[in-house]
Parts: C-alpha cells; sequence; structure tokens
C-alpha cells in the first residue's frame, strides 16, 4: 500500500537524522577528549546535558508517538520485540547516569578520566545506533504485517497533523530584528542662487530616504 510505504520511508529519513547526530555528537567528544587524559567538571556537564537531550529527542519521534501505539493495538504479541527495543533505551540511561555520577563526584574531585567519559559516550551511542537499527529491520518489518487498512490512513493523518505543528513552531520562534532609524540626511542641497550655508539656513527639506523593510529571522 503506498500509505504505508510513505509512512516508512518518512520514519527512514527521521532514523537517518538522529543517527547523523549521534554519530556527530560522538565524533565531536572523540575529538575535544582525545587529547585530554582529564576533565573538568564542565566538561562532563556538558557532556550530560547533550546525552540527555539526544536520549529525549527519541520519545519525541514519530516511531515512539505513533507506529509503536499502532503495533501494540494491531499485535499484542509484539510486545518481546518492543521490550527489547525498550532495553536498548535503559543501556543509553545507563550511560547517562554513569557520566552524571563522575560529574557529582567531581564536585570532591575536580578532574576525572576523559577516558572513562569516552567509554560512556562509546556506550550510550552504540545501545541507540542499534535500536534504530532494530527499528528498522524488525520493527518496520512487523508494521507492515499487523497494521491495515484504515490504521494505516490514521497514521498518515497523525503524520500531517505532527509536521503542521511543528512547522507552526518554528514559525512561532522566528525573530524579528529591530527596526533602525535612517541614517542622518547629508548636508541639504543649495537653494538656486545660494550657498549650501543659506538652504540649511531657511530650512531647504532634504530629500527623503527611504527606510529599510523589517526582515524576519527563521
Amino acid at each position: 500500500m503506498l500509505t504505508a510505504t510513505y509512512i516508512l520511508v518518512s520514519l527512514s529519513v527521521e532514523q537517518a537524522s538522529i543517527r547523523m547526530s549521534l554519530l556527530a555528537f560522538q565524533k565531536y567528544m572523540h575529538v575535544q577528549l582525545r587529547q585530554q587524559s582529564r576533565l573538568s567538571l564542565a566538561q562532563l556537564q556538558y557532556a550530560g546535558d547533550w546525552l540527555n537531550r539526544l536520549y529525549q529527542g527519541g520519545y519525541w519521534r514519530k516511531v515512539e508517538m505513533y507506529l509503536v501505539p499502532a503495533i501494540r493495538q494491531a499485535a499484542p504479541h509484539a510486545d518481546g520485540l518492543l521490550d527489547e527495543i525498550n532495553g536498548l533505551n535503559h543501556v543509553a540511561l545507563e550511560s547517562i547516569n554513569v557520566v552524571q555520577q563522575r560529574a557529582g563526584a567531581a564536585i570532591d574531585h575536580s578532574e576525572l578520566q576523559a577516558e572513562q567519559l569516552c567509554a560512556a559516550i562509546d556506550a550510550f551511542c552504540a545501545a541507540l545506533l542499534q535500536r534504530l537499527e532494530k527499528e528498522e529491520r524488525e520493527l518496520f518489518a512487523l508494521a507492515r504485517k499487523v497494521i491495515v487498512g484504515e490504521a494505516w490512513f490514521a497514521i498518515a493523518y497523525q503524520f500531517l497533523a505532527h509536521d503542521a505543528r511543528a512547522q507552526e513552531a518554528r514559525r512561532g520562534k522566528a525573530q524579528v530584528l529591530p527596526f533602525v532609524l535612517p541614517a542622518p540626511v547629508p548636508t541639504a542641497l543649495p537653494a538656486p542662487g545660494g550657498s549650501a550655508e543659506t538652504a540649511a539656513e531657511v530650512g531647504t527639506p532634504a530629500l527623503p530616504v527611504p527606510a529599510q523593510p523589517l526582515r524576519a529571522q527563521a
């Protein structure tokens, strides 16, 4: 069915975006920590904040919000696969807890091993990347088997509403630059038969300068 194909392709695009974010974060942190044997509390907090953002972002994916509930409704026997996926989430969460615990310990110990932070980040990314792969290989295939007919159309409608809300939110965050007054007008042109000073004294009107239009920045 074309609707099912559209939905699964859309989800694959979302998966690819998340995968790129995970790999980019992992690479960035390795580059930053490669030359350090120890790190500061600020670095631990930075890493912990980003790990938490990436983890929480997983709950706002269309897979979690729309596809998984539809699978649960259509196939109660799918709990085993969903439990495996949730297990990978717990592994990622444990990595966040490790970083946060080390950040707490850094209050008493000013520096901690950077190698340990890299290991926690690698474990976090590996768990979420494995989750993405399992979803694409097994969860999407299961969805094709158990979700039928009108259920696919209902999911497609939810996708469209989701995208519309996201677009509206982006518009709401657009910032309008403050209005800037035109630059001062140069010395007025002299009146016919007189000097510039004469023109200024009698108040010859200056040529108008067009105001710069307001610009919105997304």
